[in-house]
């Protein structure tokens, strides 16, 4: 009997595994602050889950880098269980058909664990919504529509983590996958600067519309370049390329462009059913690869200008170091045939990159812009 691609069954189960993973983060809040007033409380329950979203991004690297995807080949459970230990027969034999294939223990637990952990955070981000709810209606000068609209997007979040095991890692559904996680790092961050600029009672840097301008460039730059960076992982076409700075030994290898951006087709497959040729794979690393030169200059003249800049020195100094680490793991993973750790190394530098940038946008506003931070919060409303 075939398995079931989706299987609702367990639902429940895993939800209630959610709230356990919730329970922690809020329980140690509530404990470490337990005289803090509400809106203090979901100021840093925002930093919490915003910490604990990269956190699971990282932890979705890995599981797609050890290649876990499909762990557990059915959603939400594993082959209709709540974990793999109740899936204990199912994964035996698929492991005994292919050792190495992508059903094993190992791969199951992490695939299981990566779905508990975003539901941990489905949770979190839920409470932050009602909670932040429960304070306008008592009259705080909060905003419920950052919240609402990451919960809503969490929820899509969770579609397209569906579909990536249904669609059997579609490369096109597990970029989008990718890309989604860190919009949602993204959102989080705007709240708590949001939420930090209410406490202060304080408005965003005035700087000059250049500066503005070149932070607004940067940032679509290195969205451009991470999209570009989850193709080339989906589509395994990291190692095309195995010398740097040139490639195959060329500093124009043979490229198949139309071939390599033909976005909706199955993993290793063109739309047409053949398989996608090495010069397909090639064009998709050196696209990546050549991007990189521009964004990685672009980021050196943003982190010079905001190192001019007295209130946004550490941002500047955080995008030189995360533009250093880019390019030293972006090398080492050619280099050194994409070692495991390096290459999530590489994941975590570029959703640190969208933290920092994001970060310094909500930070500034351009000279004569109206500021755009929330109003600050009465006495009453601040921390004790």
């Amino acid at each position: 009997m075939s398995q079931p691609l989706y299987d609702l069954s367990p639902v429940l189960h895993i939800m209630s595994m959610g709230v356990v993973v919730a329970l922690g983060p809020l329980s140690w809040l509530w404990l470490r602050n337990p005289r803090a007033v509400p809106a203090r409380r979901l100021q840093l329950l925002t930093l919490a889950v915003l910490f604990l979203t990269f956190d699971l991004v990282l932890f979705g690297a890995f599981t797609r880098l050890t290649d876990s995807g499909l762990g557990c080949p059915d959603w939400p459970g594993c082959y209709g269980n709540a974990s793999p230990s109740g899936a204990h027969e199912h994964i035996e034999q698929a492991q005994a058909a292919m050792p190495t294939g992508p059903v094993t223990h190992a791969k199951a637990w992490i695939e299981m664990i990566h779905r508990y952990l975003a539901t941990g955070v489905g949770v979190l981000i839920l409470t932050l919504t009602a909670g932040t709810w429960v304070l306008r209606r008592r009259g705080a000068a909060v905003s419920p529509w950052w919240p609402t609209a990451t919960l809503g997007w969490v929820s899509l979040q969770g579609a397209l983590g569906a579909w990536t095991v249904t669609m059997k890692l579609f490369p096109a559904v597990v970029t989008l996958h990718l890309l989604a996680g860190l919009a949602l790092l993204a959102l989080l961050c705007r709240q708590a600067v949001a939420y930090e600029h209410a406490q202060q009672g304080r408005a965003p840097t005035a700087v000059a519309p250049g500066l503005r301008g070149l932070l607004l460039a940067a940032t679509l730059l290195v969205w451009l370049q991470v999209a570009l960076g989850g193709w080339v992982s989906t589509n395994y076409a990291v190692l095309a390329c195995s010398d740097f700075p040139r490639c195959q030994g060329s500093w124009w290898p043979a490229m198949d462009w139309r071939q390599g951006f033909e976005l909706w087709r199955p993993l290793g497959l063109t739309a047409g059913g053949e398989h996608i040729g090495f010069a397909a794979l090639t064009a998709i690393h050196y696209a990546h690869r050549l991007l990189a030169y521009l964004v990685l200059a672009v980021l050196a003249l943003l982190s010079w200008r905001l190192l001019g800049a007295p209130a946004l020195r550490r941002h500047g100094l955080l995008l030189a170091a995360l533009a250093l680490w880019q390019l030293a793991t972006g090398v080492s993973n050619v280099l050194f045939d994409w070692p495991l750790a390096v290459a999530v190394g590489h994941t975590g530098g570029a959703a640190g990159l969208v933290l920092v940038l994001t970060w310094a946008l909500g930070e500034t506003r351009r000279i004569g812009a109206t500021a755009g931070a929330a109003a600050p919060l009465r006495p009453q409303e601040r921390s004790a």
